[in-house]
């Protein structure tokens, strides 16, 4: 059998923050990481969400400790507001595991006016590591999670120069694999720009989460949620094993930096955690840096 949650080392004295804590695989990368003896922070958008999330963790891990923020990672504000509350709970931050994220959503505007997809999954994660880096860089060995998808392969490439869909037919799909290859894209950039941080991408395989019957109804398409359900329940696999990419990357002293993290089995759909590589085009790096480039103009966050 390979790696799982009980071979992880002890996770004792280390902070860790999560987004998207509340359900699927944050609320179980949240769930592995406290029962390993982290702090965990769960951030989250909706924060009623996340106190029952919270007691579903202390019902099985009775020793957890956990602190929740309230934050939305498709909104700048937000995401500045959680950044604080985040200062006041700590003075350092050891392990950052980006994890939120939405999938083929409609088309739909942030307030900031990003496509909602890359403004949730990708510019929220850049404005929330940005503001987070002085807590990281306090740690003794910081570490940075990003969570990408197989999603990255869905696409021809992200126009830079219409990120926000304004000039494109809409596919809602295609727009979701872009969020996903930019992830790549940003791990790999700050991997080179901060070769004290260890920065790892990992994906999940194909996960049994909400996020695709989300996906479906707000399609309101019978026979998409069909699918999506038929997915699920023959191919996906369980969150608990989808989390493993995700412990495995956040807690393993193997890892370095630049890495990418998915499963083991066939076409690494489903499996155990091992070493992974992207498609071709997720190693450009004149892409990355144009990407973190963009990303630091629209957001507004300067990194240190």
């Amino acid at each position: 059998m390979g790696w799982t949650s009980k071979d992880m080392p002890d996770m004792s004295g280390r902070t860790v923050l999560v987004t998207g804590a509340n359900s699927g695989l944050g609320l179980e990368t949240s769930r592995g990481l406290a029962a390993a003896g982290a702090r965990v922070i769960m951030a989250c958008r909706n924060a009623d969400k996340a106190s029952a999330a919270a007691e579903r963790i202390r019902a099985q891990v009775p020793q957890a400790a956990l602190d929740i923020v309230p934050m939305d990672l498709s909104d700048l504000d937000s995401v500045a507001i959680g950044v604080e509350a985040v200062q006041g709970l700590v003075d350092h931050i050891d392990v950052l595991v980006n994890n939120a994220g939405i999938m083929a959503a409609p088309y739909a505007q942030t307030g900031a006016g990003f496509e909602s997809q890359i403004g949730t999954n990708h510019f929220g994660h850049f404005a929330l590591t940005g503001r987070l880096l002085p807590l990281l860089q306090a740690a003794e060995a910081p570490r940075v999670v990003t969570v990408s998808s197989m999603a990255h392969r869905w696409t021809p490439g992200i126009d830079l120069s219409d990120i926000d869909w304004s000039h494109r037919r809409y596919r809602r799909w295609q727009a979701y694999g872009d969020s996903k290859l930019a992830n790549l894209y940003f791990n790999a950039e700050l991997a080179r720009r901060y070769p004290a941080l260890t920065a790892v991408a990992v994906h999940p395989g194909y996960s049994d989460t909400n996020l695709q019957y989300v996906a479906a109804e707000q399609k309101k398409n019978p026979l998409e949620k069909f699918v999506m359900w038929v997915g699920n329940t023959l191919i996906g696999q369980p969150a608990e094993m989808g989390a493993l990419p995700s412990l495995y990357a956040a807690s393993m002293p193997t890892v370095t930096s630049g890495e990418f993290i998915g499963p083991d089995g066939f076409q690494q759909i489903r499996g155990y955690p091992t070493r992974v590589r992207p498609r071709r085009l997720a190693t450009r790096e004149d892409v990355a840096a144009s990407l973190w480039t963009l990303s630091a103009e629209r957001t507004g966050v300067r990194y240190a």
